[in-house]
C-alpha cells in the first residue's frame, strides 16, 4: 500500500525548519505519509492562493494573510498555531538611499510579494500605528524577496518589510538598509487546510498536526537547533541565538481567540477585509481549541 500524499506549503525559511526535520527523521513516512514540501518565496499570497486552487492541501501561513483571505471567500480553515511569538519585520531600504530614519519613509513606495501577502498587509498596519495612511498606489508587486532586492537597487520601490532575521544578511551584506522594524500584535503564523483536505482526511490530518507539534516541542529543545539554523539559513551564531530565543512553537491545540480578533479588527479598521467573522468561522474547532 502506497502513502498517502500530502502537499504542504511554506517559506524557504528557518521557521518552517521543524517541517523538514520531522520529514528527514521519517516521522511522516512511519506514518504512511507522502509528505511533499513546496517552497513558495512568494509568501502568504501565494500559498493562499495554492490552498484556493488544491496546489496545496496545507500551508504555513502568516496570521493576518490567511484571514484576510478567507474572509474574502478563500477555500481554507485555520487548523493550528505554529508559531505563537510575533513576527518582527524589518523596515529596510536601500543602502545607497538618502533615507535614514523612519520618518523619511513618509509617503513612498513599498515594496511588496503580492496583494494579500504580509508585506502588503503588514505595511498598513505599520504606517496606522505611526499614524500615516497609505493608499494603494504606493504598492509595488515585486513577488518574493529577489525582487524587492532588485526593486530597491532600482529605485522603482523605497521601502520592503520582511521578517527582519531572512534579511539580516542582505543588511550585513550592505545592499539593505535596516532603519526600524515593527512586530506583529498577534501570534505569526499559522497551519491552515484547504476545506476540500479537511473534509476529505481529518484522520490524516490530525495525524499530521500531532507529528508536528511534536517536532516543534523538540525543535524548542535540542541542543543543536542553534547550529542547525546557523549552517542551513546563513544566519550569524549571535543572530542564530537572537531568534532562536524569541521564537516559540506551538505544542498545543490552543487558538487564542483574541489574537484572531485582534488580527480581525486591525485589517477590517484599515479597509483591508470588505468584513468581520469570528474565530469560529476562521478557525476549524475540530482540530484546535479556542481559548
Amino acid at each position: 500500500m502506497s502513502n498517502r500524499v500530502v502537499k504542504v506549503a511554506g517559506v524557504p525559511e528557518h521557521f518552517n525548519l521543524p517541517w523538514h526535520l520531522a520529514k528527514e527523521q521519517g516521522q511522516f513516512e512511519r506514518a504512511g505519509i507522502d509528505l511533499q514540501w513546496t517552497d513558495y518565496p512568494g509568501g502568504t499570497g501565494a500559498m493562499a492562493n495554492a490552498l484556493n486552487t488544491g496546489e496545496a492541501d496545507l500551508a504555513i501561513v502568516l496570521t493576518e494573510g490567511i484571514i484576510a483571505d478567507i474572509i474574502k471567500g478563500g477555500n481554507s480553515r485555520i487548523v493550528q498555531v505554529y508559531v505563537r511569538s510575533p513576527l518582527v519585520w524589518g523596515i529596510h531600504v536601500s543602502a545607497h538611499s538618502t533615507y535614514q530614519r523612519i520618518q523619511d519613509i513618509k509617503g513612498k513606495k513599498y515594496a511588496i510579494s503580492r496583494l494579500g501577502s504580509g508585506s502588503h498587509l503588514m505595511a498598513y498596519v505599520d504606517a496606522a500605528q505611526r499614524g500615516w495612511k497609505l493608499s494603494e498606489d504606493q504598492m509595488v508587486i515585486v513577488n518574493n524577496l529577489d525582487g524587492a532586492v532588485t526593486a530597491l537597487s532600482e529605485g522603482k520601490a523605497d521601502v520592503f518589510m520582511w521578517e527582519k532575521f531572512t534579511t539580516k544578511p542582505l543588511v550585513d551584506s550592505g545592499i539593505f538598509r535596516r532603519i526600524d522594524e515593527c512586530p506583529t500584535p498577534w501570534s505569526c503564523f499559522v497551519i491552515a487546510a484547504s476545506n476540500n483536505f479537511i473534509n476529505a482526511q481529518p484522520e490524516l490530518l490530525n495525524q499530521i498536526l500531532k507529528i508536528i507539534r511534536a517536532s516543534c516541542e523538540e525543535f524548542m529543545h535540542t541542543r543543536e537547533a542553534k547550529d542547525l539554523i546557523i549552517k542551513r539559513y546563513g544566519l550569524k551564531p549571535e543572530d542564530a541565538e537572537a531568534w532562536y530565543q524569541q521564537t516559540k512553537w506551538a505544542t498545543d491545540e490552543i487558538v487564542f481567540e483574541r489574537d484572531i480578533e485582534e488580527a480581525v479588527d486591525t485589517l477590517f479598521k484599515l479597509n483591508l477585509i470588505p468584513g468581520r467573522k469570528k474565530a469560529s468561522e476562521l478557525c476549524d474547532v475540530n482540530f484546535c481549541s479556542l481559548l
